[in-house]
């Protein structure tokens, strides 16, 4: 399985994979699209500074099943609801002697290294040659990748940030699909119509700002996230949203491979291998999108455990500008849990709408989500494969951006 994985990881180095460039919205948290917004600018035009703010507060909803519950000790079927602030993101990007770019972003909702959201700096030696250095988005899946702020749905599908259901003795480790935000390294650029990007991160995630990685005894190479993407744009570049009212006239499609290795030092943890296919296209008020995504879990030596598990997932949406500030959103979203060694699957449609207010910036977003179960082998199976999970699940959100 080691060599396997280490093939299939080397097969798609070469490809390398795209960084979606995109002039407009180039600090991945708000989109400039449409809108003048506030900068400093030199008069050779040589540097750009544009501060941006992002706030979000939502009011959640969330039913859980009876599995999992303790009446005893007065556990409730609804949890986990009421108000919160998912982002506050105060931040500025900006351009220097035509070849440097940079963002710095705060997320004030998140707590310990979450507070620093992003941190990069990027050197385009030309288009098709980039090297960006810092803390940002890994090149893994259109949901995460998307502008923050234009995402279709308030909150992004399930099976990228439900963690994966393993035997008992080892819940505690528990990876799930996405990788989000990482510190790390990457080349990318734009070659015609095919975008790549290729990097190298510390693996540890959105809330360690620290270098505390070593080598791995298993793999004989440094424990750290090695991940790519590649990406065919057949009509040019596609932008990073799933709506925007001040892009109802856009012809764009995306296909997309991604792969990733995250390697562990002789701890006890586990080598995971990731890839992921993925769609996207936006036709004037129509937007489409669809990712499938695998995941292999390996242990590292130290544990002792020979066995591998195996899961996969993924997600088709779609939005439909009803009227000119008005989207309308559905989403099926479906997930392996259990592992493909077991029967059953988790089924979670959703559906929303958006309604982007004229003239201040402001975006309302509603979701209902259900999360169902099928095709277990058993009872208990059914029982313990939506555990943390609620059943029913209700969002509304709204949104101030600068």
């Amino acid at each position: 399985m080691k060599k396997y994985l280490m093939m299939c990881l080397l097969m798609l180095l070469p490809l390398a994979v795209m960084a979606q460039y995109e002039e407009e919205s180039e600090n991945g948290v708000v989109s400039l699209a449409g809108r003048e917004g506030f900068s400093i600018e030199s008069k050779k035009g040589d540097f750009v500074f544009k501060p941006y703010l992002l706030v979000q507060t939502a009011g959640k909803f969330n039913y859980y099943d009876d599995e999992g519950l303790d009446k005893a000790y007065n556990q409730d079927n609804v949890a986990n609801s009421g108000f919160s602030i998912p982002y506050a993101v105060l931040g500025f990007t900006g351009k220097a002697f035509g070849k440097v770019t940079f963002n710095l972003s705060i997320n004030a909702a998140g707590s310990g290294g979450a507070l620093l959201q992003q941190a990069w700096f990027d050197y385009a030696a030309s288009e098709k040659f980039a090297v960006r250095l810092g803390k940002f988005k890994t090149p893994y899946t259109h949901a995460y990748l998307t502008t923050l702020g234009e995402t279709l749905m308030p909150v992004i599908p399930t099976s990228l940030t439900a963690p994966v259901i393993m035997p008992y003795s080892l819940n505690a480790v528990t990876p799930n699909f996405g990788t989000g935000f990482d510190l790390g390294i990457e080349i990318h650029g734009l070659l015609n119509k095919v975008g790549y990007e290729l990097g190298i991160f510390n693996g540890t995630g959105a809330s360690v700002n620290t270098a505390g990685k070593t080598f791995s005894d298993d793999w004989h190479i440094p424990s750290l996230l090695y991940a790519g993407r590649l990406t065919y744009m057949p009509k040019g570049v596609m932008p990073q949203t799933q709506g925007n009212p001040n892009r109802l006239h856009e012809d764009k499609i995306l296909f997309g491979v991604s792969s990733s290795l995250n390697v562990e030092s002789e701890s006890e943890s586990t080598n995971d291998f990731r890839a992921g296919l993925e769609f996207a296209m936006l036709k004037n008020k129509l937007y489409l999108a669809a990712e499938l995504y695998y995941m292999n879990v390996g242990f590292t030596d130290r544990m002792k455990i020979n066995d591998s598990y195996n899961y996969w997932g993924g997600y088709v949406q779609g939005g439909y500008f009803v009227a000119p500030r008005l989207q309308a959103a559905a989403r099926y979203d479906f997930m392996d849990r259990n592992g493909m060694d077991k029967k059953g699957l988790l089924n979670m449609p959703a559906v929303g709408v958006n309604y982007f207010f004229p003239n201040s910036n402001l975006k309302l977003q509603a979701m209902y989500q259900y999360i169902g179960r099928t095709g277990h082998s058993t009872q208990l199976d059914r029982d313990i494969d939506d555990l943390g999970l609620s059943t029913h699940s209700a969002t509304v959100m709204l949104q101030y951006s600068f």
